[in-house]
């Protein structure tokens, strides 16, 4: 991170951030149409927010989020009974990528998994470029542990 800036508050999203979570969504898949805020999806959210398996968490600077990933925790009944988690849709507003945000943000989620006890943390990127890989192990996961498969309809 750049020592000009101050330090990232990194915490759980707020259910009253729906709008900024969904303009930081407009950058990690800019093709995907927009979604507009209406009574199904503040319903979806609602839902979202009230699950305690799912966890948003967020980078604020000044009073903005700027990152984002969400984890989920699995209730498993293997592993001694032990959840897993998952972290999906990392995102960091162009213009503050490259500062250390998302780092800090899946260590964050890292850490609160295993305080929930999880056994290992999956995650799956898009991305082929080695700049994107390299960061996801720096931050702590390990490529080539499990081969993925992703399943459409």
């Amino acid at each position: 991170m750049q020592p000009s800036l101050q330090p990232p508050i990194i915490r759980k999203v707020c259910a009253d951030e729906l709008p900024s979570l969904l303009g930081l969504y407009r950058h990690l898949h800019p093709s995907d149409p927009e979604l507009p805020v209406g009574a199904d999806l503040e319903a979806l959210w609602k839902r979202i927010c009230a699950n305690p398996d799912l966890h948003y968490f967020g980078a604020e600077l000044k009073g903005a989020l700027v990152a984002t990933c969400t984890l989920t925790i699995v209730p498993n009944l293997t592993r001694s009974a032990r959840p897993y988690g998952l972290i999906e849709n990392v995102v960091t507003h162009p213009e503050f990528r490259r500062r250390g945000l998302a780092t800090l943000l899946l260590r964050s989620a890292l850490q609160w998994a295993w305080e929930q006890d999880c056994y290992k943390v999956m995650l799956l990127t898009g991305r082929k470029d080695e700049a994107t890989l390299r960061f996801y192990e720096q931050a702590g996961f390990r490529a080539g542990v499990k081969t993925g498969f992703i399943a459409t309809p």
